[in-house]
């Protein structure tokens, strides 16, 4: 049974990124499908990095993995960088479905 779905803090920048990330994975290996960004409301490029990051570990896993709830300050990122068809959020497709 997966464990409850996996909500990051409030924040998601540099100063906690690394911790964030091992959380992330944590969850990862527990089989979660979806990463609830809802309380997220402080971020800096290191959340894209964050999102990236989980997503490979998810793909090396044969996982598929959802963003959920992205705040609009990291969906601007992440257009900002180009990376938006590498992560799948609820409101598009997963890439491996393409």
């Amino acid at each position: 049974m997966p464990a409850p779905l996996f909500q990051p803090g409030d924040s998601l920048t540099v100063s906690n990124a690394t911790a964030v990330l091992e959380q992330g994975l944590q969850a990862l290996a527990q089989q979660q499908s979806a990463i609830d960004l809802a309380l997220v409301t402080t971020i800096d490029s290191s959340a894209v990095a964050v999102l990236l990051a989980w997503q490979r570990a998810a793909g090396a896993r044969k996982q598929m993995l959802t963003f959920r709830n992205l705040p609009d300050n990291l969906r601007s990122l992440i257009a900002l960088y180009g990376v938006d068809p590498l992560l799948p959020t609820d409101a598009g497709d997963h890439p491996r479905d393409r």
